[in-house]
């Protein structure tokens, strides 16, 4: 008899809450704001790549979602017991030993980052500067969730999700869809295995948040990481190739990996007063070319 597939329930993906294409320039306009070296505009006229379009919406879909190093973040909760708001605190932090940013825990209505333990059953969080996007995340609604962490769930677990969720709100994207991960999906058993509780996604989301990559025109990608918080562990029966994922999927990782800690301290360390462009999973863009 062939292995039960595991449930999306039992893998315990995150979604992407990407803002919709209408909302993509206000998102730009809002991540220059915050910080100048979003702007694609001065990288893409000094490199000249080939193909650039200097189109508005071209341009939106290439601008950076970084914060500016050196910034507060304010935190708001909205909800969740006493129990979980520490655990999320606690683990959420070690972010803030590798990069030139701080996290506000008493944040009030007009916090940037707005936890909730019951918007849904699933998690999630928005990318970078996206947050700001107050038709998309109203200010009273959460701009990230943690639907199956309780106050007795494992520290592996508690860890390995809020970690991940916080990476995304400072810039990361997932790292199976670095386009040089070179993973190759067993797509009729990926549909099968996401499109149940706790997501219940259609056909077009499981696509867009497991097997799609972000195209090279969108993201100036270094080597896949297969130790990155930002992945998640896929089970072999998912996976159709490379040889080295057929044996075991991929890792569940539960701590940042080395190249997490040294992307998080070149995207968040000013030096001369500006901040590094240095390539990897974040929503940046890089003297080679964009970043998501």
């Amino acid at each position: 008899m062939a292995r039960k597939l595991l449930t999306a329930a039992e893998c315990r993906l995150c979604v992407d809450r990407v803002v919709p294409i209408e909302l993509k320039r206000e998102a730009a306009a809002r991540s220059i704001e915050v910080n100048p070296e979003n702007d694609p505009a001065p990288v893409l006229a000094r490199v000249k790549r080939a193909g650039s379009s200097w189109h508005p919406l071209k341009l939106a879909l290439e601008t950076g979602k970084r914060w500016k190093p050196g910034q507060t973040l304010r935190i708001r909760f909205l909800d969740g017991s006493p129990r979980q708001r520490q655990r999320v605190m606690e683990m959420a932090n070690q972010w803030m030993q590798f990069a030139n940013i701080r996290f506000d825990w008493k944040g009030g209505p007009g916090s940037e980052i707005r936890i909730s333990f019951s918007a849904d059953a699933g998690s999630w969080s928005a990318v970078g500067t996206d947050c700001l996007i107050t038709r998309y995340f109203p200010k009273n609604e959460p701009t990230m969730n943690f639907g199956w962490l309780e106050d007795d769930t494992d520290d592996v677990e508690y860890r390995r999700v809020v970690v991940h969720e916080l990476g995304h709100a400072l810039g990361c994207i997932h790292e199976h869809q670095n386009p040089k991960g070179g993973i190759q999906w067993n797509v009729p058993a990926v549909i099968a295995a996401f499109s149940g509780p706790p997501n219940n996604w259609s056909e077009e989301e499981i696509r867009f948040n497991v097997i799609d990559k972000y195209s090279l025109d969108q993201l100036n990608a270094t080597r896949f990481d297969q130790n990155s918080i930002m992945l998640y562990g896929f089970p072999k029966e998912l996976i159709k190739g490379p040889p080295s994922l057929l044996r075991s999927g991929t890792p569940s990782n539960t701590r940042l990996s080395a190249r997490d800690k040294s992307f998080i301290r070149k995207m968040y360390r000013p030096t001369n007063g500006k901040a590094h462009r240095a390539a990897g999973r974040w929503t940046a863009v890089s003297q080679h070319g964009p970043m998501m």
